[in-house]
């Protein structure tokens, strides 16, 4: 690519310069002096006028004996003959018959004759017989400078609009990025999308990526095909012209995509689904289409789409859109993909974590053939990503990666790349020339639950209230089915609000829960609340977080995993809702009835769980003061104190 001329401001003075040079060599004439009309008709009538040319606007003349100074001798002598006067004045007698002396420069004669001098034209219809009674050439001319006139009213205004203009567009394009985009408005319809080389060093392989080895399978045939597609289309078989990858935020889809790329050596085409849309009507579709076009000259490659919802959103059925730009450019997507030559060797990847949102029209056969899920990794998965991001660090031989896999259950790969971080910064916080064990169980309570207030002041009565509240979380979860085992008891605030914290981390992944798991869990987060009552008989605000998941839990048995006793078997979630984001997904219309009596038996489950839980601490009333005392004196209990104080976990 040709480098493009650098404007720069010494441009724009330089040619004004010029510019200004041809105005004084062509347009600047002689030395012209302004004469007053007065001076000009006593001029005329002392015969001082050689030739005159009268304009529409100017009188122009040429002097060719003296030049009068106009100045009027203001000496109170009159003389009354002009033989009176001295050799350096002349006498002129006016019309009034009057001598009045005009005095003339004899030392400035020789250098005033023969000088130009124009006259401002004024309405004088006796100047013509003037100049003829004196003999005076003269003639009319109609003043034509047109070439001065262009360079004065159009080049140089135009051409400063154009100067300012084309500094303005740079200033507006500075920053632009590879294929034409940025901010320069000549070029919003281009697309906006990087472009990595078949051998740029940005992009990965399948090593690179772990945790997710059935994803990486589905995707090791699209590989494939880019470096051997003779081979399939020998059989007449066609490769998935797009494919979307599905799940969760930092489950590593976009790394996925980069590693098909590098695995493939093929041009990698990548940009946000957000990138499409601009300010400006019918810019998205633009931006598709170039995209596309450029696409298709450097085949075989990959488009990267990410964020698909931002654009692929379902388009309204009702004639209401609120954003047409957007279904323009969904529109214009839709053609292209369907624009593919059947031996186009041009593959689009798409990422979202909301395919229920998608268009249908864009998930049907032709365009995204198929979806690749790319969910949170399990205890193998984990173990693998942590053995990834922790060959990038200087570990300590006491690091157990197993053990922190299996604390990490529900941790996607940027999570686990974040708890590696933050386990090396900790360690050279405290100095140390490696990451050990203990920074990395650092690093999770960090990321888990906020950064440990070691100063905070709290008093003595509301510290004994978080340490009886910690230790009915920490008995009732110890002694209850369905409950996580109790990894760590805590009293010294945290930085997410909490004044303590009880760590619960399974140790095997589950994927189905029962009923009676379920309530146990409840009653778990009920254990705090139900400690304070029995110890205080009184409550506080220290369980709110506990009742949010509690209503949370309740809510999913009743509407979602029909598990109601009123109710049986009924869900009333919609079809197709993946929660991939954490936000309970859409709900089916439900009556008022139907509400009254879900939230009924939300209060019965509710009220029958804290009721079990009060007694089941009543039972263990000694256990939950010997846990509380030695947490109020230790502040800090791990699993073995925690064992060694209730006994071995039984359930």
């Amino acid at each position: 690519m040709k480098n493009r001329a650098k404007f720069s401001i010494w441009y724009f003075l330089s040619i004004l310069g010029g510019m200004l040079f041809l105005e004084v060599l062509f347009f600047s004439g002689p030395n012209v002096k302004e004469l007053s009309y007065n001076a000009f008709k006593d001029s005329i009538d002392v015969n001082r006028v050689e030739q005159v040319v009268i304009s529409d606007e100017k009188i122009y003349g040429k002097i060719s004996k003296l030049v009068i100074d106009t100045t009027r001798v203001t000496s109170p002598e009159v003389q009354s003959d002009s033989t009176k006067a001295s050799k350096n004045s002349l006498w002129k007698i006016n019309p009034e018959g009057k001598a009045a002396p005009w005095r003339i420069d004899y030392e400035k004669r020789k250098e005033d004759l023969g000088r130009q001098f124009f006259v401002i034209k004024l309405e004088d219809p006796d100047l013509i017989r003037a100049l003829q009674n004196k003999n005076i050439e003269y003639k009319g001319v109609i003043e034509n400078d047109w070439l001065g006139n262009f360079f004065s009213n159009w080049l140089l205004p135009f051409g400063l609009l154009f100067v300012i203009w084309a500094f303005l567009m740079r200033k507006m394009g500075k920053g632009s990025g590879m294929g034409g985009g940025g901010n320069n408005y000549l070029n919003v319809g281009k697309s906006k999308a990087k472009i990595y080389a078949a051998d740029a060093e940005h992009l990965y392989n399948f090593d690179d990526v772990a945790g997710c080895d059935e994803a990486k399978q589905e995707l090791t045939e699209v590989v494939d095909f880019l470096k051997n597609s003779d081979k399939y289309t020998a059989l007449g078989a066609k490769i998935p012209k797009g494919i979307l990858l599905v799940g969760p935020p930092g489950t590593g889809k976009t790394l996925l995509a980069k590693a098909v790329a590098g695995e493939a050596g093929v041009h990698f085409y990548t940009l946000s689904g957000s990138d499409f849309v601009e300010m400006f009507v019918g810019v998205g579709a633009a931006r598709v289409r170039d995209l596309f076009t450029q696409a298709k000259t450097k085949a075989p490659c990959i488009i990267f789409i990410d964020e698909l919802d931002a654009i692929g959103k379902s388009r309204s059925s009702n004639g209401m859109s609120g954003n047409d730009e957007r279904e323009n450019t969904l529109n214009q997507l839709l053609v292209e993909m369907d624009g593919f030559a059947a031996e186009s060797t041009v593959i689009v990847l798409g990422a979202t974590n909301r395919p229920e949102i998608l268009d249908k029209a864009l998930l049907r056969p032709g365009r995204f053939d198929r979806q690749v899920q790319v969910d949170r990794p399990d205890l193998k998965g984990r173990l693998m990503i942590l053995k990834v991001h922790g060959s990038k660090i200087k570990m300590s031989e006491d690091v157990d990666l197993k053990e922190i896999a299996a604390q990490t259950a529900g941790f996607v790969g940027a999570d686990l790349a974040n708890l590696c971080n933050e386990a090396a910064l900790l360690a050279a916080r405290e100095g140390k020339t490696e990451v050990h064990h203990i920074n990395f169980l650092d690093a999770f309570e960090r990321v888990v639950a906020g950064l440990e207030k070691k100063n905070a002041v709290i008093n003595d009565t509301e510290k004994k209230t978080v340490a009886y509240h910690e230790a009915g979380h920490a008995i009732v979860g110890h002694f209850t089915k369905g409950a996580d085992p109790v990894r760590k008891v805590s009293i010294v605030p945290r930085g997410s609000g909490a004044l303590g914290y009880v760590l619960q981390a399974p140790t095997e992944d589950r994927f189905l829960m029962s009923k009676d798991e379920l309530l146990g869990k409840i009653k778990g987060l009920l254990g705090g609340r139900a400690a304070e009552e029995i110890i205080f008989g009184d409550i506080s605000t220290g369980a709110s977080n506990d009742l949010e998941k509690v209503a949370s839990i309740v809510s999913s048995m009743l509407t979602v995993y029909g598990m109601s006793e009123t109710l049986p078997n009924l869900s009333l979630q919609k079809e197709g809702q993946s929660n991939y984001l954490g936000n309970g997904g859409g709900s089916i219309r439900r009556s008022e009835e139907l509400e009254k009596q879900i939230d009924k038996e939300s209060l019965e489950i509710i009220a029958k769980c804290y009721e079990e839980t009060k007694q089941f601490l009543r039972d263990h009333h000694d256990q939950l003061e010997k846990l509380a005392q030695i947490l109020l004196k230790k502040e800090i209990l791990d699993e073995k104190d925690v064992i060694e104080i209730l006994g071995p976990r039984t359930v």
